[in-house]
C-alpha cells in the first residue's frame, strides 16, 4: 500500500511550467500555488543523476566531423570547434558567431538576458524564446543553459547539444512540450548580462516576488527528485527573504515575506528527508517553528525526522501535537499510529532482552528467599539446641553440688 506524506508547498504539476517574466527575472520553467498532500509513489526515489564529469557515451561524433569538413564555407568570425564542457561528450557548445572577447563573459550571479532556440536532436523545434531571462548560477534554468552561458561572450551566437541528464532527464516536460530522455539542440545568443539587484534597496513586493519565485524553482527541482538543486534553490530564497531592508516594509508585507520564509524551511526539510540529511532537515523544522510554532507541516516533518533518528517519545509528543491542531488530517493520523506501534514493539522487545541478559527475576528472587528462610530456620534451631545443653549443664552440676 502506498504511504502518504504531506508534499511542499506548490499545487502546479512540476515536471514543466511556463516561461513567466519578472521585473527583468524569468525562470525557463515555473510552477504555481501550494499543495497539501501527494502520494509518495508521484516521487521518483531515484532522481535523475546530477551534474556527472566522468566518462560518458560519445554521441553524434558524425555531425561534428561534417561541419568541420565544411569549415572553408563559413563566414568570417565563425567558429567551428565544439568545446566539450564537462570532458564526458555529453554537453558541447560551438560558436556560431563570435562575441565581444572574454572580457565581455558573464559572472555568476548576474542577470542574463538570451534568446534561445530549443529543438530535438532530429531538428523539430521545441520553443522559442526571444528574451530569456534569469540568474545565472542559481539553477532558474535547465543546467545546459547554466553551464554553458557563462562561457559565452556578449553578442555570441552559440549551438550547444546537450544529453537529456543536463536538460529535462528521464522525466521529460509537458512546457515545453519535450519526450522522456531527449537529447536537445540549443541555439543561444546572449544579449545582456546586468548585476542583481541590492537586496537592501529592493522594493519590498518586488523581494517577496523573487523569493517566491526561486522557491517556485526550488518545487521544479524537488519534483524532478533532484533534492540538491531543490535545497540550493530554497537556500536562495530564504538568503532573500532574511535580507535586511533600507526601505519601509508594511506589517502586511512583513506577514507576507515571513510565510515564504516558513513556505522555504518546510520544503528544504522536505528534499533535506530525501537526502537522509537528518540533523538538516530537523534544524530545518526547529527554524520553522521559532516563526511559526503552531505550523502544521513543520511539526509532521518535525516528528518523521525525529522517529528516524529513533527518539520516538519526542516524535510521538510532536505529531499529536499537530494531530491536535489538525484532527482530521488522515496523514497525520498514519503516520502517528505507525510510530506508537513501533515504539511499543520496540519496548517489547527490548523487555525480552533484558530478561534474557538478567535472567528469570522472578525465580530467582523466589529461590533467595526460600534458602534466606530456611538458613534463618536452621539458625533458630541450633541456637535452641545449644541452650537446651547449656541449661541442662548448669542444672546437673546444682544437683551434683547439693548431694556433696
Amino acid at each position: 500500500m502506498a504511504e502518504k506524506e504531506e508534499t511542499l508547498d506548490a499545487s502546479e504539476s512540476y515536471d514543466s511550467a511556463a516561461p513567466a517574466k519578472k521585473t527583468g527575472r524569468t525562470s525557463l520553467l515555473d510552477s504555481g500555488e501550494d499543495f497539501e498532500v501527494l502520494d509518495e509513489e508521484d516521487i521518483d526515489d531515484e532522481p535523475p543523476p546530477l551534474e556527472d564529469a566522468g566518462g560518458g557515451k560519445g554521441k553524434n561524433t558524425a555531425e561534428p566531423e561534417k561541419k568541420n569538413a565544411d569549415a572553408d564555407s563559413d563566414p568570417p568570425g565563425q567558429v567551428d570547434e565544439w568545446l566539450d564542457v564537462l570532458g564526458n561528450d555529453q554537453l558541447k557548445k560551438k560558436v556560431l558567431e563570435a562575441g565581444e572577447g572574454r572580457d565581455s563573459r558573464p559572472q555568476k550571479g548576474q542577470n542574463v538576458k538570451i534568446h534561445l532556440k530549443t529543438c530535438l536532436r532530429d531538428g523539430t523545434l521545441v520553443e522559442e524564446q526571444p528574451d530569456l531571462s534569469f540568474t545565472l548560477g542559481d539553477g532558474d534554468v535547465i543546467q545546459a543553459l547554466d553551464l554553458t552561458v557563462q562561457l559565452m561572450e556578449m553578442g555570441e551566437l552559440a549551438l550547444i547539444e546537450s544529453d537529456a541528464k543536463y536538460a529535462y532527464g528521464a522525466r521529460g516536460s509537458l512546457e515545453p512540450e519535450v519526450p522522456p530522455n531527449a537529447e536537445l539542440s540549443l541555439e543561444v545568443k546572449l544579449l545582456e548580462a546586468t548585476d542583481a539587484p541590492d537586496l537592501e534597496l529592493l522594493p519590498p513586493t518586488e523581494k517577496i516576488a523573487l523569493a517566491s519565485h526561486k522557491r517556485e524553482r526550488g518545487n521544479v527541482h524537488y519534483q524532478r527528485g533532484d533534492y540538491a538543486f531543490a535545497v540550493n534553490s530554497y537556500s536562495i530564497a530564504l538568503q532573500i527573504t532574511e535580507s535586511s531592508s533600507k526601505v519601509d516594509i508594511t506589517p502586511e508585507e512583513e506577514k507576507e515575506l515571513m510565510d515564504v520564509r516558513v513556505k522555504c524551511l518546510n520544503n528544504m526539510a522536505a528534499s533535506q528527508l530525501k537526502l537522509d540529511h537528518y540533523e538538516a532537515a530537523l534544524k530545518s523544522c526547529v527554524s520553522a517553528l521559532e516563526h511559526q510554532p503552531d505550523n502544521i507541516k513543520a511539526l509532521f516533518r518535525m516528528g518523521k525526522v525525529l522517529a528516524l533518528q529513533g527518539e520516538y517519545t519526542e516524535a510521538i509528543q510532536t505529531l499529536r501535537k499537530a494531530l491536535k491542531l489538525e484532527p482530521s488530517n488522515k496523514t497525520i493520523h498514519a503516520e502517528l499510529s505507525k510510530l506508537v506501534k513501533k515504539h511499543s514493539e520496540q519496548r517489547g522487545a527490548e523487555q525480552a532482552m533484558y530478561k534474557k541478559m538478567l535472567g528469570n527475576p522472578t525465580s530467582g528472587s523466589s529461590t533467595q528467599k526460600h534458602r534466606a528462610k530456611s538458613s534463618w530456620g536452621l539458625s533458630w534451631k541450633w541456637l535452641f539446641g545449644a541452650t537446651a545443653v547449656a541449661i541442662g549443664g548448669v542444672a546437673l552440676s546444682v544437683v551434683i553440688a547439693a548431694r556433696n
